[in-house]
C-alpha cells in the first residue's frame, strides 16, 4: 500500500466533538501506517494549534490553513499568502462593521479587538492551549496565509460582494474562514501530491465541514462522516459513522483500506 496516501481532517473527523481522539481512530491510523500507507492531515488549523496531535500519531505531512501551508516530512513544500492589499480592505470593511478580524500564519495568531464575544466563543471551541494576541496591526508584518472573520450568518454577505480576491467559508455560528480566491484543502492536497508523484486514484479522504467540500470533489475515494453536514455527504463517495461511534475505523474498513 505504499503507494496510497490518507488525509484526514482533523475537528469532526479525527477529533469528536469533545476534541478528542477516539481510541479507535488512533488504533485504525496506526495500522494504516504499519501498513504502509502514507498519512497525512488536511485542516483548517494552523500548524501550531495541532502539535500535539501530529506528535500522538506520528504525522510530519500535512495541508493546513485550508491548503495555504503545506509541509512534507517537516519541510514546506507550498504557499499561498493573503494580499497585503487585500488584507487593508478587509480589515477597513471590517471595522466599518465592528466586526473583529484572525489572522494566522504557521506559527501564531492575532486578534485585532480585544475582549469580543465572538471570538472567545469560536476560539474556545477549538479548546486551544495558545489564545491569540492582541495586534490590529499584525496583518502589516508577515505573511498571513487565512484571516478568521467574526460575525453571524449571512453577515459575510456584504465582505463576498466589495472583496472579490477572498473566498468566505463559515466554520463556526460567529466566524468564516477568509482565504485566497481559489484556495482550498483541495489546492494544497494537489501540490502535495505533485511533489509524492502519487496518482488521485490512490488517494482516500476524510472529511466533515464546508471546508472539505473542494476534498472531497476532488479525491476519489472521499468519505464524508456520519456527522458530516448534508452537502458534504452529498459531495463524498461514501458516508461512515459519526466520529464519536468508530466513524474512522468504519470508514476505512468501507473503502477497503482495513
Amino acid at each position: 500500500m505504499k503507494d496510497k496516501i490518507v488525509f484526514f481532517d482533523i475537528d469532526g473527523t479525527l477529533l469528536d466533538h469533545q476534541k478528542e481522539l477516539p481510541q479507535s481512530a488512533y488504533e485504525a491510523v496506526r495500522e494504516l501506517q504499519q501498513k504502509g500507507c502514507f498519512v497525512a492531515i488536511a485542516t483548517g488549523r494552523a500548524a501550531f494549534t495541532f502539535e500535539k496531535l501530529r506528535e500522538e500519531l506520528d504525522i510530519h505531512t500535512y495541508v493546513s490553513l485550508n491548503g495555504q501551508y503545506v509541509v512534507h516530512e517537516d519541510e514546506v513544500i507550498y504557499k499561498n499568502p493573503l494580499s497585503l492589499e487585500g488584507l487593508e480592505q478587509l480589515t477597513n470593511l471590517s471595522q466599518t462593521q465592528r466586526h473583529p478580524l484572525v489572522f494566522l500564519n504557521d506559527e501564531g495568531w492575532q486578534v485585532n479587538v480585544q475582549g469580543h464575544p465572538f471570538v472567545k466563543q469560536a476560539v474556545d471551541s477549538l479548546k486551544i492551549d495558545t489564545a491569540p494576541v492582541f495586534d490590529p496591526e499584525a496583518y502589516k508584518r508577515g505573511e498571513k496565509y487565512q484571516a478568521l472573520l467574526f460575525c453571524e450568518n449571512e453577515e459575510e454577505l456584504p465582505y463576498q460582494e466589495k472583496l472579490h480576491q477572498f473566498d468566505f467559508i463559515r466554520w463556526h455560528e460567529y466566524s468564516v474562514d477568509v482565504l485566497p480566491k481559489g484556495g482550498s484543502k483541495a489546492l494544497g492536497i494537489m501540490k502535495l501530491m505533485e511533489a509524492l508523484n502519487i496518482d488521485g486514484k490512490h488517494a482516500y479522504a476524510f472529511g466533515d465541514g464546508l471546508n472539505d467540500r473542494e476534498m472531497l470533489e476532488f479525491i476519489p475515494n472521499s468519505v464524508a462522516m456520519g456527522n458530516a453536514v448534508d452537502e458534504v455527504k452529498r459531495l463524498a463517495k461514501y458516508v461512515t459513522e459519526d466520529v464519536a461511534e468508530d466513524g474512522i475505523y468504519h470508514g476505512l474498513k468501507q473503502v477497503g483500506l482495513l
